[in-house]
């Protein structure tokens, strides 16, 4: 009975060590190319960041947020301003789905967020309570 004890634990540490091997990449090549797919998928997020613009749209959130909190925004308000904020995250996905944002592309959406901004204190300023 020991004997087959040991045998199934050999067998068993076997198999584990096959799949161990099977599971490291098969040679350098292989790892070199992942690596460099590692390398152009960090490229690309650094391309399309541009931290202007999210530091812009994080503020108008917390603006919108704060007129919500304080009663200067009603409903219907939040509502309007929320959507052209998501408007204008689409616009930015849709510039920088090709990978890149060009010049006259952030051009516009800072144009873009310029109009909310001015909504936003409109919005913020018109007397209009909840």
């Amino acid at each position: 009975m020991n004997k087959t004890i040991a045998t199934m634990i050999t067998l068993s540490l076997a198999a584990l060590a096959a799949q161990s091997a099977l599971a490291e990449p098969g040679s350098a090549r292989d790892r070199q190319r992942m690596e460099h797919r590692h390398e152009m998928a960090a490229e690309h997020r650094a391309q399309n960041r541009d931290p202007r613009v999210n530091r812009r749209q994080f503020n108008q959130h917390e603006r919108i947020e704060q007129g919500v909190r304080s009663g200067e925004l009603t409903r219907g308000e939040t509502r309007q301003l929320a959507a052209e904020q998501r408007a204008i995250r689409q616009e930015e996905r849709r510039y920088k789905s090709d990978g890149v944002m060009t010049r006259d592309e952030r051009k516009d959406l800072h144009q873009d967020l310029n109009a909310a901004s001015r909504n936003i204190y409109n919005e913020k300023h018109d007397a209009e309570t909840r």
